[in-house]
């Protein structure tokens, strides 16, 4: 068994995008606000490496007013199919500008038209409001590439504790937990 959660992570989520039928990269975010209270939604992992895991947002969404008071989220993948669960704590940080530029690149025309478009976690008087915007920016930038807007962009969730949780018959799951001291993992097995 290897000794490094990244390594298992990565040979866990390898097989989780071959047989997970619907977005095997759905994780649930975990944040707090300035008063403490916490929020979770679910979100998609983009990146992820030793250095940690990528997620994209607008940056005035609830979840990014979380983040710029609280440097800490946790991050949970559970993979139904496979009867696994990772959990990730770490301290986040911005990701650089080239970086979610090319990512926003990558995606879809639809998609980023739709962060120009949407106010996240900010309500609208009506469906049809957010249509209107959305075909606004359709317009603005029809004929052209569709450029990051100033408000969007990723965060990097760098780990210092990482379990890696398997369901196991009677209950009995195994859990290995690793933490992060002095730039090095050290590991505990842990059991229900």
């Amino acid at each position: 068994m290897s000794e490094d959660p990244i390594a298992l992570f990565d040979a866990w989520y390898a097989e989780a995008r071959k047989t997970e039928i619907n977005d095997s990269n759905a994780v649930a975010l975990a944040t707090a606000d300035a008063e403490g209270r916490p929020s979770v939604r679910m979100v998609l992992l983009k990146g992820h490496g030793p250095d940690g895991f990528v997620i994209y947002t607008n940056r005035e969404s609830r979840k990014a007013g979380d983040l710029a008071v609280n440097r800490y989220a946790a991050l949970l993948f559970h993979w139904k199919s496979l009867r696994r669960q990772v959990r990730i704590e770490g301290s986040v940080t911005l990701v650089r500008d080239a970086e979610s530029d090319a990512y926003f690149a990558s995606r879809g025309r639809d998609s980023q038209l739709g962060a120009w478009a949407s106010d996240q976690s900010r309500p609208l008087d009506s469906r049809e409001t957010f249509e209107h915007r959305f075909a606004e920016m359709q317009a603005r930038f029809e004929g052209g590439d569709v450029p990051r807007p100033p408000h969007w962009g990723g965060y990097r969730i760098a780990p210092d504790r990482i379990e890696l949780w398997q369901d196991r018959a009677h209950r009995l799951h195994e859990r290995r937990l690793f933490v992060r001291e002095d730039g090095n993992w050290n590991e505990g097995l842990l059991f229900p």
